[in-house]
């Protein structure tokens, strides 16, 4: 998209944001309905995804993982912004990758050590 375009897609939006500052605040939602098997149903704007245990924690891998959507939530988030920036301001990017990675210890997650963490540690 080119700056302009951005741009032109945006005043409206930047200038009621001056005007009405509350309307620049906008809380994203999600749910989730429990399903069988430890899963959870979560419904995205463009389909439905479930969500299971990981390999790790006796999961059969065809669900989707938690700790993997979250970080294809953050590379989403991060590469979204990263267009619309460069368009902002006139960089044109030819093409690029958005990587994340957390480790787990399973340990934690599992209650086989209290001193384990759970969940994502060490995001980047």
């Amino acid at each position: 998209m080119k700056a302009e375009d951005l741009r032109s897609l945006q005043a409206p939006l930047k200038e009621r944001y001056r005007q009405q500052p509350e309307f620049a605040f906008v809380t994203l939602k999600a749910e989730g309905r429990l399903g069988e098997d430890v899963s959870c149903k979560v419904a995205t704007n463009k389909a439905m995804v479930e969500a299971g245990l990981h390999p790790a924690t006796s999961g059969n891998g065809l669900m989707a993982c938690s700790g993997d959507m979250l970080l294809e939530a953050l590379v989403a988030c991060a590469g979204v912004t990263l267009a619309a920036v460069a368009s902002a301001i006139g960089v044109e990017v030819r093409k690029g990758t958005v990587r994340a990675e957390g480790d787990l210890d399973f340990r934690g997650t599992s209650g086989v050590s209290k001193e384990a963490a759970v969940g994502l540690q060490r995001i980047g």
